[in-house]
Parts: structure tokens; C-alpha cells; sequence
């Protein structure tokens, strides 16, 4: 008997952090989505999800932006809605990067951060970034359509020192 092989369909990654102490300068971190066609899946995006953006056609979205941290449970959501995604594309790469302000911060200098990765009830992965606790911004998921047109998830926490600007560009090469 053959099965038919259905993928991932609409996935959620989740960002928290604990806020600054008091007095001292917000902690901003963004969650940045950059998607591949098929033709170029390791050279430069076809477009970029992050703050203030969406992709064009809604399929990724942030439903939530926190500046500080402040709330309860996870401060920042994407939604990544691959049953919907055209064909053209074939990967996307999920990543963290820290707003820097008067004082560099890597992971390490915010308190608890944390991912999780899920579709629907099922988690896919967690991290506490401990793995990227010197760096200022990290690869967090690779997502990638197979022959079949069903899309598979890989985990890829890995630091690495970039700004918000050239994060976007330097995120998929890097996974």
C-alpha cells in the first residue's frame, strides 16, 4: 500500500524574552523570514518577512511584534502557511536577530529567551538560543519543498554576529 505524503501545512514560530531591567534599554528582538524560488534557493531572497512586512501574497505573517518583551508567554509570532505558498517557492529560512541600541547585546545578555517552533498542536522544535548565547543574531528554522511538493522542516540554530540590514541578505546562505 502507498501513502501519500501530505508535509507541513501551516506552521507557528514562537519568540520570547524576558524585559530589560528597569532603567536600563529595551531588548528588541525580530523574528525575520527571507523565502527562495526554485531557480535561485541559495542566492539572494525573493522577499523578506520582518517587522512592519508581510509576504505578498499573506502567506507569512507576523502576527505579533514586541519591542520589550513584555507579555506573557511568546512576545513575537510568524505564521508560515506552506499549504498556501506558490510552487515557485521552494525554501524559506526563519531567523532571529537583535535591534542593537546604545549597548551591543547578544543572546547571552537577554534572559530567557525562547523558541518554539509548531504546527498546530505538534512541536516541532524548542531552543533556548543557548547555542547562539555570543551572537547577535541566529538561523532558527529551514524549511524546504521535496519532489513531491511536500514541505519538510530542519532545525539550524546557529549564531553568528550580523546587524538587522544584512541579516535578511546573509540568513538563507548560512544554513
Amino acid at each position: 500500500m502507498s501513502s501519500v505524503k501530505k508535509g507541513l501545512s501551516k506552521v507557528e514560530v514562537g519568540l520570547r524574552w524576558d524585559p530589560s531591567p528597569i532603567g536600563a534599554p529595551e531588548h528588541d528582538l525580530d523574528l525575520v523570514a527571507v523565502t527562495y524560488a526554485a531557480d535561485a534557493a541559495y542566492d539572494d531572497p525573493a522577499y523578506v518577512v520582518h517587522f512592519d512586512s508581510r509576504s505578498p501574497d499573506g502567506t507569512i505573517i507576523l502576527n505579533r511584534d514586541s519591542r520589550t518583551g513584555q507579555g506573557f508567554g511568546y512576545d513575537e509570532i510568524m505564521t508560515l502557511e506552506f499549504d498556501r505558498l506558490a510552487e515557485t517557492y521552494t525554501r524559506v529560512v526563519v531567523g532571529v536577530v537583535i535591534q542593537q541600541n546604545e549597548e551591543r547585546k547578544t543572546f547571552g545578555d537577554i534572559g530567557n529567551t525562547g523558541v518554539r517552533i509548531a504546527e498546530g498542536y505538534t512541536e516541532l522544535a524548542t531552543s533556548d538560543l543557548a547555542e547562539a548565547a555570543g551572537s547577535t543574531a541566529a538561523t532558527l528554522a529551514e524549511f524546504t519543498r521535496d519532489e513531491t511538493g511536500a514541505w519538510e522542516f530542519r532545525s539550524t540554530v546557529r549564531g553568528f554576529d550580523a546587524d538587522p540590514a544584512s541579516f535578511a541578505t546573509q540568513l538563507g546562505t548560512l544554513s
